[in-house]
């Protein structure tokens, strides 16, 4: 009785800073995808190491399959996922905290798997944990719920999602609701809300379903809303009910990063890739291109004209395969009247609708709090360079941190946006995995395996740089002064 009280005053404070967007992760837990409300915030006290690797201040390894989620800690348990590709299954695991052996698994075999990225993964999703059950997402299933011991309390299956790509998204918890975004999937796009005790559904907020629309993050929790990003726009929906109560346009396709608050301002990283410098500077001026391709002089472009010239859909990332596209495979981008060329006009057409787009991304403070459309009022500020296309921001100590693909961090201040540094971190390629600080440090891994450290504050001050030679696509975890990193194949736990 003496520890049921103890919990439950323990979880309402917990709920009661949250109120007030005070952020207070615990030691010993690390409950969902990026912590405390996907914070990235580890507790105040915690050192984790700054020096590791394969062969450095490792406590333990554990093989895995592969997978993309990312730790979740309670107490001595990490509950963390993968999946058998040629026996399509998922994997769920348990694994004991203080040697890395595994207290319990559970295999699911699946018909099929969700369609992916090029360089995803059906197992993307954390799972979440309130201390007595632990819940698994996974959108080739659906949503299964575990005691801590092993034991299948309920499941809800769901059909398979028709996204861009893999679904992304975690299960959170609030309260005693899961609360699931699956806005993303454009058969149904829904936002649900599920009883944790019985897997029934409490409600089921259905959104229209425009072309295109993506969502790919984890919801958040301010006060009695759950906000989401979407491309179109980051909401907040009731707790209660799932009604909207506010919105914001965003109008920017990728819909990826999931947002971060800070006292009572929602702050959101939105990436245009279509329109960037790096992919427009792949299309020259319309006569230049006729002047190369046109081969029979009519300054209109056909499939045959075109068929030697491709382009590179992440011209920032190469290491993405699949994605050197010939021109004639997309030629409806550019062919508006639907008349198999291509004309100056469109073409010019095309190039002016990206470079709109890619004018709206951007890192954005909102001021939470108000009611329909809130763009004219509660709009702070906004930066248009800089943004991470995959890797959410970090708020600590009243700065903004975000990792760019090609490891450029940027650092801002969360009050005006004023732009405190932008330097290059040494380490290149893609981030998929998002910042989190620990120690007053901040840990960054980018998927070659790379995980920088440095001090957070007004000035970068670079300490280590990490080589875990294998890919990483999760966001590590600190819990008990220990730092836990996922690789593609492997889990890890570093301490001194």
């Amino acid at each position: 009785m003496k520890r049921n009280i103890s919990i439950f005053i323990t979880c309402f404070a917990f709920f009661s800073l949250l109120e007030v967007n005070q952020l207070c992760a615990q030691p010993d837990n690390w409950s969902q995808f990026r912590g405390i409300n996907c914070s990235g915030l580890a507790a105040e006290d915690q050192n984790p190491p700054v020096i590791f690797g394969p062969d450095k201040n490792i406590l333990w390894k554990t093989s895995l399959p592969v997978g993309y989620s990312s730790p979740c800690i309670w107490g001595d348990c990490i509950f963390i996922t993968g999946i058998n590709v040629e026996g399509k299954l998922l994997n769920l695991f348990c694994i004991d905290r203080n040697d890395g052996t595994i207290r319990w698994e559970e295999d699911i075999a699946v018909k099929e798997f969700e369609k992916i990225h090029a360089m995803g993964n059906p197992d993307t999703a954390t799972p979440s944990t309130d201390g007595e059950r632990v819940y698994f997402y996974f959108g080739s299933y659906g949503l299964l719920c575990y005691d801590l011991n092993g034991k299948q309390e309920w499941n809800l299956p769901m059909p398979i999602p028709n996204s861009r790509h893999e679904m992304g998204t975690s299960p959170i918890i609030k309260g005693d609701l899961v609360i699931l975004n699956c806005i993303g999937d454009q058969n149904d796009p829904r936002l649900l809300a599920i009883n944790k005790y019985d897997g029934s559904i409490e409600w089921k907020h259905s959104l229209e379903k425009p072309k295109n629309r993506d969502s790919f993050s984890t919801p958040v929790i301010y006060k009695d809303e759950i906000i989401i990003y979407a491309s179109d726009y980051v909401a907040g929906y009731s707790i209660k009910t799932g009604d909207i109560n506010w919105r914001f346009a965003i109008d920017v396709p990728d819909a990826v990063c999931t947002p971060v608050l800070g006292e009572n301002i929602l702050y959101i990283a939105s990436h245009s890739t279509m329109g960037s410098p790096p992919m427009i500077s792949q299309f020259p001026d319309f006569q230049a291109f006729a002047a190369k391709y046109d081969k029979n002089g009519d300054l209109k472009l056909d499939r045959n004209e075109v068929q030697d010239f491709r382009f590179k859909l992440y011209p920032e990332m190469p290491e993405i395969p699949g994605y050197d596209i010939p021109i004639m495979y997309v030629m409806g981008w550019w062919d508006s009247n639907k008349d198999n060329y291509i004309d100056s006009t469109e073409w010019n057409n095309k190039i002016e609708y990206w470079l709109a787009r890619y004018n709206r991304q951007g890192l954005k403070a909102i001021k939470l709090g108000g009611e329909g459309d809130i763009n004219m009022d509660h709009f702070l500020w906004g930066q248009t360079e800089d943004v991470p296309y995959l890797s959410s921001p970090l708020l600590y100590n009243n700065h903004i941190y975000m990792i760019k693909n090609g490891g450029t961090i940027s650092c801002f201040n969360a009050k005006n946006g004023n732009r405190l540094y932008r330097e290059k971190l040494g380490a290149s390629g893609i981030y998929f995995s998002s910042p989190i600080v620990a120690g007053g440090r901040i840990y960054i891994a980018s998927y070659k395996g790379i995980v920088t450290v440095f001090e957070a504050g007004t000035k970068p001050k670079l300490l280590v740089q990490n080589d875990m030679n294998e890919k990483i696509m999760a966001t590590p975890a600190v819990v008990d002064n220990k730092l836990y990193i996922r690789t593609e194949k492997s889990l890890y736990a570093f301490g001194d």
